[in-house]
């Protein structure tokens, strides 16, 4: 316990949690943090001004970074004949129907993104008890439900990846790894915020984005000006 006591305050120090910080600063102090022994995610946490009791106000939608999230996923593709060949062709971890349905049922999850086609969508529905709660289910609207299985696994290995609000209004993302170069991380959060604010809800009014924190999986977390926000979302 005096171990993560000791780490927790070193982690205090990094930060001053009455300063608001631009998102190089912010970068920053993430990298010089205490060190791990592996290589951490930066992740984002906006809050946005919308009311997520109404349903026409979520927001969600997909963003490609473009420098990716520095992470290797596993994808697999539900599909039969020659799509599971052209999965497998894009990069596919895992490509097959009824027998990776039988496997998934029996409680397997050793996968991160879960891309399916059309025709397979009536057998997918049954597993909704086991994707649902890990946000692997696929959908028309994340592109993860696709006759196009090719481009849909080559564009989540390139760092697609899908945002959206929880119950609070809130959407947390990793947006890379504290290896990356300081502008790589600008540019990816650049990419997310734009796509947000594309996904605004026609519905919602006042001010979108209402907060910004920047964190590391193990370290400190830093609060953003929005100015920057607003100007790279214009931008």
């Amino acid at each position: 316990m005096s171990r993560l006591t000791k780490r927790r305050r070193e982690i205090a120090k990094c930060v001053d949690k009455t300063k608001v910080y631009t998102l190089k600063d912010a970068i920053e102090l993430m990298k010089a943090g205490p060190k791990t022994k592996f290589d951490q995610s930066l992740e984002v946490s906006f809050k946005l001004g919308i009311d997520s009791k109404k349903s026409d106000q979520n927001v969600r939608g997909t963003v490609s970074l473009p420098n990716g999230t520095g992470k290797k996923l596993s994808v697999l593709v539900l599909a039969k004949g020659d799509k599971i060949k052209e999965a497998l062709a894009a990069g596919a971890d895992f490509a097959g129907s009824d027998d990776l349905i039988e496997k998934i049922t029996s409680g397997w999850t050793g996968f991160d993104a879960v891309i399916a086609t059309p025709d397979m969508m009536r057998e997918v529905g049954k597993l909704g008890k086991v994707l649902g709660p890990r946000g692997l289910m696929p959908t028309p609207k994340a592109g993860t439900v696709t006759t196009n299985v090719a481009d849909a696994v080559r564009e989540i290995k390139a760092g697609k990846i899908e945002f959206k609000t929880d119950r609070y209004g809130m959407v947390n993302c990793a947006v890379g790894k504290i290896s990356f170069s300081t502008e790589a991380l600008i540019q990816n959060i650049h990419a997310l915020c734009g796509a947000i604010q594309r996904a605004k809800p026609a519905s919602a009014k006042g001010q979108f984005f209402e907060k910004l924190h920047l964190s590391c999986t193990m370290g400190p977390g830093a609060k953003i000006e929005l100015r920057e926000i607003e100007t790279a979302t214009k931008g």
